[in-house]
């Protein structure tokens, strides 16, 4: 059976997602002017995604500082 996949667009949700510990699958970048990030979807990461949109996701500064600089080398890196 396969997994459902979530997908975002949002480079703060998806920087929220990776320093709380969820793997970042892919990225999607076919299309030029934006990038899409997958995830494996679940119960918990769901969880995230509302507790981030709702400002209740507590989160240390220097891991979400470090995360995003990290997922734009991503981006932006071959």
């Amino acid at each position: 059976m396969r997994k459902k996949k979530y997908y975002t667009y949002d480079l703060g949700l998806t920087t929220a997602l990776v320093s709380s510990g969820f793997e970042l699958l892919e990225l999607d970048k076919t299309n030029p002017k934006k990038v899409k990030f997958i995830f494996e979807d679940s119960q918990e990461l769901n969880e995230v995604v509302a507790a981030y949109w709702g400002d209740r996701l507590p989160i240390n500064a220097r891991t979400l500082f470090d995360n995003q600089k990290m997922l734009k080398n991503r981006i932006y890196g071959d």
